[in-house]
């Protein structure tokens, strides 16, 4: 009997132990609680689907996807990356994937990947693949309907496979022997001096080490005599904020704080300076800049705005304040998570969208303009945080009209450029290439022919004008009102491709041009008509405005 009382009595104390550890656990430290309540239920709810759920699960694929759901409730920019998922990941980070070095795209009416843009110098440019050859079989594996075929081509840096293709305009199918290779994208895929001894240097990310790039780039057109330089951050979607500082420190004084980056942990919050002598203190700089400019980018041109060392073109940029760094988990994995937020010389942050405070939907949106707050630059000009970088002059950009995107997305385009290729083995250099009246001539009876389809919104805002008229009892006093309407806005294929011709024909030479002078040929194209550089150029030549810009008499 004793010893049965000796046992209830340690039990019963046992009892109060736990009972006293866990309501202090659950009032003395609450939040780490509820993570340890909410992981017991989440595994919990894995073991009970996995036992008695109808179906059998797949654990790989119902826990990444609350994996994935979890993450991106957070930012988009927070990914979980499993041991056999690695490959993304690293072209992330440095730029660089095993393969052969090429854009493909998957034809749904051919039901076969077709190559879209082989690269200057890569295995596939190498090989003799060109854009619109259709991949029949790789090892002699059918590849009709695989949408997948990215992976296939991808793999080790000196591994090869053996390539069946389909070209246009050939009757038997060809064989390539491909060896991949480490693909290096483009860091900076062109740069050039202009006229009036203006240098141009268009950099395509900050991923890998382009700043070494870049820096030849600048030294061999300063041995060109070049008195001034645009710098093209367009589209350039950001990488390493290390790099983005290197690039800086170029043209600032050693010592400058450039980026403040401010987290949870200690670790997070780092101060970056300019460490090196520069390499130009007094070049002119123009720095463009539009919706696709992110990141390292936005570090960049913030920078050199806040520092009064560069003036800024084109469109406001992304706004993206955030830093991410990688973490290693069980089983191989990598976690890709924000860790911080950066700080420009200002004191300001470009972040543009508030993911802490979602919407009731769990939508999110963009800060507004009149929640921003007012900061200043070093000579004193007013920049705002919160919403990207803004131009110090802003250039409105034209709309692309609607049919250009139906060409475009029914390949009419692409394939049109194939046909050219085979009639053309060569054309002259991108800057005296032009889609000619006949070429062009060609282009529409290719467009007829295929029996081409696209929605106008006119037609659509004017049906749906129609129905809220009928719907509220005024259609049949506006019927000849209407129809006069209609009769105007008919769809009249022959007119639009007339009165768009401008932005169709830059589209074709475009898609044409890269055929025989790849990324590089394309951005010469683009640049003869260019808004924002005609903008950068007008700048350079007006010293004295350029100075007054940067001054404080030109606060907005």
């Amino acid at each position: 009997m004793k010893r049965y009382l000796k046992i209830r009595w340690i039990a019963a104390f046992l009892l109060l132990i736990g009972v006293t550890f866990f309501w202090g656990f659950k009032s003395g430290d609450n939040r780490s609680f509820q993570i340890a309540k909410n992981l017991d239920i989440f595994n919990s709810i894995v073991k009970e689907l996995d036992m008695f759920y109808v179906d059998t699960i797949d654990p790989n694929k119902t826990i990444r996807g609350g994996i994935d759901a979890m993450l991106y409730s957070l930012d988009p920019y927070t990914e979980y990356y499993p041991e056999d998922d690695q490959t993304e990941l690293e072209q992330m980070l440095k730029n660089s994937y095993g393969g052969i070095g090429s854009i493909i795209r998957y034809d749904p009416k051919l039901k076969h990947t077709v190559i879209a843009e082989p690269y200057e110098g890569m295995p596939a440019a190498k090989a003799g693949l060109k854009a619109g050859d259709v991949l029949l079989e790789i090892d002699g594996k059918d590849l009709t309907g695989n949408t997948n075929v990215a992976e296939m081509l991808r793999g080790q840096a000196g591994t090869g496979f053996k390539l069946k293709v389909q070209r246009p305009g050939v009757e038997n199918p060809l064989m390539f022997d491909i060896v991949r290779r480490s693909v290096q994208l483009p860091l900076i895929p062109y740069y050039d001096m202009l006229d009036n001894n203006i240098g141009y240097i268009n950099l395509s990310t900050f991923s890998g080490n382009p700043s070494k790039e870049f820096k030849q780039a600048f030294l061999d057109l300063k041995k060109r005599g070049i008195t001034s330089l645009v710098i093209d951050l367009r589209n350039n979607g950001g990488g390493l904020l290390d790099e983005a500082v290197e690039i800086a420190n170029f043209f600032l004084p050693r010592g400058k704080t450039l980026v403040t980056t401010k987290g949870k942990i200690k670790q997070a919050s780092n101060t970056y300076k300019t460490l090196r002598e520069p390499l130009d203190l007094e070049i002119p700089l123009v720095v463009l800049v539009n919706s696709g400019t992110a990141s390292s980018s936005e570090i960049l041109a913030g920078s050199l705005q806040d520092l009064d060392r560069a003036v800024i073109i084109g469109n406001r940029t992304f706004g993206k304040g955030l830093v991410q760094t990688t973490r290693p988990l069980p089983y191989g994995g990598t976690m890709k998570l924000t860790t911080s937020k950066y700080y420009i010389p200002s004191g300001r942050c470009v972040q543009a969208i508030d993911y802490k405070h979602r919407n009731e939907d769990g939508s999110v949106g963009r800060i507004p303009d009149s929640l921003t707050t007012v900061f200043h630059t070093a000579a004193g000009r007013e920049v705002r945080d919160g919403g990207g970088v803004t131009p110090d002059i802003v250039v409105k950009q034209d709309k692309l009209p609607n049919i250009l995107f139906y060409l475009v997305n029914d390949n009419l385009i692409f394939n049109y450029a194939t046909e050219y290729c085979l009639k053309h083995p060569a054309i002259p250099v991108p800057q005296d290439f032009k889609v000619t009246d006949a070429d062009y001539a060609d282009f529409k009876a290719m467009v007829k022919k295929a029996d081409f389809k696209y929605d106008q919104q006119t037609e659509k805002m004017l049906k749906s004008l129609k129905e809220m008229a009928e719907f509220e009892g005024y259609l049949t006093d506006a019927s000849d009102e209407f129809k006069a309407l209609e009769k105007k806005l008919s769809h009249n294929l022959d007119r639009d491709l007339d009165h768009f011709s401008k932005d169709i024909k830059e589209m074709i030479a475009i898609e044409i041009i890269k055929r025989y002078y790849y990324q590089r040929g394309s951005i010469i194209q683009q640049l003869k008509d260019d808004d924002d550089l005609k903008e950068a150029v007008k700048v350079l030549g007006d010293l004295t405005r350029y100075k007054k810009m940067l001054s404080v008499s030109e606060t907005k």
